[in-house]
């Protein structure tokens, strides 16, 4: 039996694209998802996404509104996930892989079929139309 994981993930679009962060160490390393991170003990989730987001793409980011909720049940890695979503514009700072980041990029929606994805996401991104 594992614990639950809060995590916190944010949707930021510019043109058509969406901020993609490769994932460095797993799990799921290699494969793109959104940029975010575990929210620490007595940290508030809002605060938990600026600080991963910034650790993550070297970008200060404002939180926006709600995107939705993903979970994640991973029997193998005994492992269960809560993800709050946020859309979140860009405030300052300069686009570059940091922290437990291989890669940043900004990815058409038709690319993401392309990509090595985090299990669900483009499930994810339609159930909380982010293109629209």
């Amino acid at each position: 039996m594992s614990d639950i994981i809060l995590g916190v993930s944010g949707i930021t679009l510019d043109a058509g694209r969406i901020l993609l962060a490769k994932r460095g160490r797993g799990p799921y390393a290699g494969h793109w998802s959104l940029p975010g991170g575990r929210v620490n003990p007595m940290e508030r989730h809002r605060d938990a996404l600026v600080r991963e987001f910034g650790e993550e793409t070297g970008l200060q980011v404002q939180v926006l509104k709600p995107a939705g909720i993903a979970e994640l049940i991973d029997p193998a890695q005994s492992r269960h996930y809560v993800i709050l979503s946020y859309f979140v514009g860009v405030t300052g700072g300069s686009l570059r892989p940091g922290d437990d980041s291989a890669d940043v990029r900004w990815a058409g929606r038709e690319e993401l079929s392309r990509l090595p994805l985090t299990p669900n996401l483009e499930r994810y991104l339609q159930d909380f139309k982010a293109w629209d």
